[in-house]
């Protein structure tokens, strides 16, 4: 991480812990006879305030060009589609039908194949995959990446991160996002954990999100970047029905959305994985 954007991190966290008082109040202390000295700093503060105050005005411009209070309180949506897998950015066999199930903040249900008699199910932090022989436990690998992906997920990002004093919000510039003029603006955590955000200029909306992690076994970062694409209105929300996800750099998943539907108080038993869920048993006629 470069110097500047430690420096950044580390005078925001400052200035947020000091509040109000430290921003408008004189202290009470003599100042020093060489308080020159110490005036690079206050300007610091300053424009570190004024950094994150922009970083802030950038993803309300986001949120509200989403949907506002109706995107931060979808209680729970469902997408319908076609993915498709990559291996080190080559193609790794024809794209299959999906649905996915998400019931905020923490469950979802993802089926696959044209019967749908293939599922994942994930609550809290375990997940399940259920077959024709029942439901069993998803590798820890498996787990471990669904576990971060939705850590880092942009709904976890803009309905969570963004409400957590914690976190420190800084404006890094405009950049070229997916094609597009961006404004660029990162998140960190109290656990130094870091996600990048590009809005597109014009529209507001997220075009591109961006985050790394280093692997537990041989210790080097990789990096994860998805990408929104093909934003449509969606009962007063803009949605993108394409995204693509890569990693360090190759591109490793597609999907394209035919459908989204939020806010149809989706059935608690499809995230249960014990209660023997029929999708093709319970889905309305014609409804898919």
């Amino acid at each position: 991480m470069k110097l500047f954007f430690t420096i950044l991190v580390l005078v925001c966290s400052a200035c947020s812990q000091s509040g109000a008082q430290t921003q408008n109040a004189a202290t009470p202390t003599p100042m020093p006879k060489d308080s020159a000295k110490a005036s690079p700093a206050i300007t610091l503060d300053k424009e570190a305030v004024q950094n994150s105050d922009k970083a802030k005005a950038i993803i309300e411009q986001g949120i509200q060009a989403l949907g506002g209070q109706t995107y931060l309180t979808i209680r729970d949506r469902e997408q319908q589609g076609r993915g498709y897998g990559f291996h080190h950015g080559n193609p790794t066999g024809g794209g299959g039908p999906f649905w996915s199930f998400s019931q905020f903040p923490d469950k979802e249900r993802v089926e696959f194949t044209k019967e749908r008699d293939i599922a994942q199910v994930f609550v809290g932090d375990k997940g399940y995959e259920i077959t024709f022989k029942g439901p069993h436990p998803v590798e820890q690998k498996d787990l471990d990446d669904y576990l971060r992906r939705r850590h880092y997920s942009l709904d976890r990002v803009l309905r969570t991160w963004i409400n957590d004093p914690g976190v420190v919000i800084l404006f890094e510039g405009n950049a070229i996002a997916a094609q597009h003029p961006a404004y660029q603006v990162t998140l960190v955590n109290a656990q130094n954990e870091s996600v990048t955000l590009y809005f597109d200029t014009d529209s507001h909306l997220p075009i591109k999100k961006s985050f790394e992690w280093r692997d537990p076994v041989d210790k080097q970062k990789n990096l994860e970047e998805e990408v929104y694409e093909n934003y449509r209105p969606v009962s007063g929300i803009m949605a993108p029905y394409n995204i693509t996800r890569y990693f360090n750099g190759d591109m490793s998943n597609q999907r394209f959305l035919n459908t989204v539907t939020i806010n149809q108080d989706l059935d608690p038993a499809m995230f249960d994985p014990n209660s023997g869920y029929n999708p093709n048993k319970l889905a309305k006629p014609g409804k898919h």
